[in-house]
């Protein structure tokens, strides 16, 4: 039988690997409490280029779309083990625009994992089997990026950001086919991560640069009418990452290296700045510490895990990580914090 299968919650103590040679020093803040307590080895090609991460909760399985072994990477979260990777992505081609695996979300209800790839197709592994099932098109030319999965309408949006104009796909989970594409011609500098809002059941997307709106836009998304329907503009951002955190809030990881930002889901106005960390790409919001993470590989004082409360919007610790540490996502059993580090593995964080 498969344990990681997506049934009821198995609770194990996490693995502390202490002394790591690979530590880094803690941020200098006399407060300072989060630093690295394990690294993960993961075997095959040293890890030099990897892409998107996702836990999922009821597993407490940890998936990396690692580009050195052409691989999504499964990882036990609980025991901080590497446990097996599923081959057949196109691997680091020496561009960016094409390479793959890039994002990663699981789909619960079908024990699935869907990735982006670099040959613009979103390729499905069953986790049954530890195999890819089916390879979609979205019928662009570079690579499907990031993806997040509508649970109540069974649909998966997913953004080809490198093609021009870009454009967002949604398919059906169920059939596998392609129901709508949603072309982008004011964005002039692709399309970065989406997340999906059960409570406005709309989807949100975070927009780098527009025609209009230099400093960035986060886009709504109408899962039934298969539109756009919204754009929030901000100032001073370029929104990479994208995470749903409490009160309808969205955690929106600036890529300009001025600060993150918080948004309101409802109506786009920003509720907070938060100046002490920024050059971010993808973000996470844990339910379980009610934490944001943040994997700032462009933060001006050199790259950092950025770590925020949800609940009032506040900063509470930067800790060092590793050059194009961009990576993060967060076990809500134990909070855990995996960030991928260059040639190292997978550094795990906790208080």
């Amino acid at each position: 039988m498969n344990t990681r299968l997506l049934g009821p919650l198995v609770v194990a103590a996490a693995v502390i690997l202490a002394g790591s040679s690979a530590r880094p020093a803690l941020a200098d803040n006399t407060a300072a409490t989060y630093h690295q307590i394990a690294l993960i080895s993961i075997p095959g090609s040293p890890l030099t280029s990897f892409d998107i991460s996702f836990v999922e909760r009821s597993s407490q399985t940890y998936y990396l779309a690692d580009r050195s072994n052409k691989a999504v990477d499964i990882i036990n979260a609980a025991s901080n083990t590497f446990e097996t990777r599923v081959a057949g992505f196109v691997g680091f081609t020496g561009n960016n625009d094409t390479s793959g695996p890039n994002g990663v979300v699981v789909v619960h209800d079908r024990d699935e994992v869907w990735a982006g790839d670099g040959d613009s197709t979103v390729k499905v592994i069953d986790l049954r089997t530890d195999s890819i099932v089916k390879s979609i098109s979205t019928g662009g030319t570079a690579r499907a990026d990031e993806l997040a999965y509508d649970q109540r309408d069974k649909l998966i949006l997913v953004a080809n950001d490198a093609d021009t104009p870009p454009f967002a796909t949604l398919i059906d989970t169920q059939t596998r086919t392609i129901v709508a594409k949603i072309t982008f011609d004011d964005a002039t500098a692709g399309l970065e991560q989406p997340v999906w809002d059960p409570e406005t059941q709309l989807f949100y997307m975070s927009v780098p640069q527009t025609i209009a709106d230099t400093g960035g836009a986060v886009a709504v998304i109408d899962p039934r009418t298969h539109s756009r329907v919204g754009l929030f503009a901000v100032q001073n951002c370029e929104p990479a990452g994208l995470a749903l955190g409490p009160n309808q809030h969205l955690l929106l990881g600036c890529g300009d290296p001025t600060a993150v930002q918080v948004m309101d889901a409802r109506t786009g106005a920003v509720v907070a700045t938060i100046s002490q960390v920024s050059g971010a790409d993808e973000v996470w919001y844990n339910p379980g510490d009610k934490h944001y993470y943040v994997a700032a590989r462009n933060n001006p004082t050199g790259p950092v895990l950025g770590i925020i409360d949800a609940m009032t919007d506040t900063w509470i610790q930067n800790v060092p990580t590793g050059v194009g540490a961009h990576s993060v996502a967060a076990n809500p059993i134990n909070d855990e914090i995996f960030v991928p580090l260059r040639g190292m593995g997978v550094g795990v964080y906790h208080q």
